[in-house]
């Protein structure tokens, strides 16, 4: 979806009959239409090709000729079976990029194993880390290792397309879930192998900077990052505590991470006497981080959100205008841009086959009848 938010025609193959399993993952419905799949099919064509049948594969190999990027999902192996794997489609095109996603990856002793996005997160560590202190371990609110294996892979396939520019020559990419939720862990996996120690949960505080947490106030809740000691100066003597900052026990973060369970209860005591937006003011004018818990309704409809048109309208062709997420990055001269709703499931198929494989109608339609499309 982010290739083709930045200009890519992406062809989504799916299965006659019931193509994506997402498209089934509801309720939430937008008409007929699954709100999950609307989340992440934009600007996509799609067509339906069963692989099974030699004529379907013909397809795909028909579709190798003209592209230069294919990328897969399927369980290791079960695209060689189906022959669209990348030794039988590079012989096609040699300049083929061929990227597979998978939940473990090609190699190692659990790659034959299925991946799902919660699984990988308490396999990979994060739900570790996340959840309250005293509590049990918690997944985060989205799916966020299959995000980031999407984001992985869409950065991959474009310095592989750079690469090809030099080399002439294309080449197998693989992404593993579990590999993408490791990378996540970050500066917490660097902690890790910098001391041997297992990183604890620290709920919505941070393991290196203290205070980097969520406060009560006296009418709600925010979230504060006091990253640096000026900061935390700052703050201290515009709350009306000047000498939190010069004690010995606080004045470095450092210091403050040493001494946090002597520090944080202080804070919340001094947190709960003002209102949220009195701290957010405060916090603005100081310029130092901190800002509301928002629902995700108030975050969609946050004045910045607007201004960086992150929520779009566009019409879906069976269920009329639909709001969507807008594009992350906001490009010059080439923007980023929502040209056409997550199709609906084949609503593609003949314009691709007619019109980048040159097959015609007669040809089409006994393709139909006997359900290779």
């Amino acid at each position: 979806m982010v290739l083709a938010d930045y200009g890519a025609d992406v062809i989504k193959v799916e299965a006659p009959g019931g193509g994506d399993g997402t498209r089934a993952w509801g309720p939430p419905w937008v008409g007929d239409q699954s709100a999950y799949f609307l989340a992440a099919n934009r600007n996509k064509r799609s067509i339906t090709v069963d692989l099974k049948a030699p004529e379907g594969r013909q397809i795909i190999h028909e579709l190798a000729v003209h592209s230069d990027v294919v990328v897969e999902n399927f369980k290791v192996g079960g695209a060689e079976k189906l022959g669209v794997d990348y030794t039988t489609l590079a012989a096609i095109n040699p300049r083929l990029i061929y990227c597979s996603i998978t939940g473990y990856g090609q190699t190692g002793p659990y790659k034959d194993r299925a991946g799902y996005d919660f699984i990988v997160q308490a396999q990979g560590g994060v739900m570790s880390i996340t959840g309250p202190e005293d509590g049990e371990p918690y997944k985060v609110g989205v799916a966020i290792a299959d995000i980031t294996a999407g984001l992985f892979a869409a950065t991959a396939i474009l310095a592989a397309l750079h690469e090809r520019e030099r080399s002439g020559k294309g080449q197998v990419i693989d992404v593993a879930l579990f590999d993408a939720q490791l990378a996540w862990l970050a500066n917490v996996a660097q902690n890790y192998l910098a001391t041997g120690e297992t990183p604890a949960r620290y709920g919505n505080a941070h393991p290196s900077i203290v205070p980097y947490e969520t406060f009560p106030t006296a009418d709600g809740r925010i979230a504060v990052g006091i990253g640096t000691d000026a900061q935390f100066r700052r703050f201290c003597a515009a709350a009306g505590h000047p000498e939190l900052a010069e004690d010995a026990r606080f004045n470095t973060n450092c210091a403050r991470v040493e001494h946090r369970t002597t520090l944080i209860p202080l804070l919340q005591a001094i947190f709960c006497t003002r209102t949220t937006t009195t701290w957010l003011d405060l916090f603005n004018a100081l310029g130092v981080p901190a800002g509301p818990i928002n629902d995700v309704a108030a975050a969609l409809n946050d004045p910045q959100s607007v201004a960086r048109n992150m929520v779009q309208e566009i019409d879906h062709p069976t269920v009329g205008p639909i709001k969507l997420l807008g594009p992350v990055a906001k490009f010059g001269r080439t923007p980023a841009q929502i040209h056409s709703a997550p199709p609906p499931l084949g609503y593609h198929t003949d314009e691709v086959l007619r019109g980048l494989l040159g097959y015609d109608a007669d040809r089409i339609a006994a393709l139909r009848q006997r359900t290779v499309i």
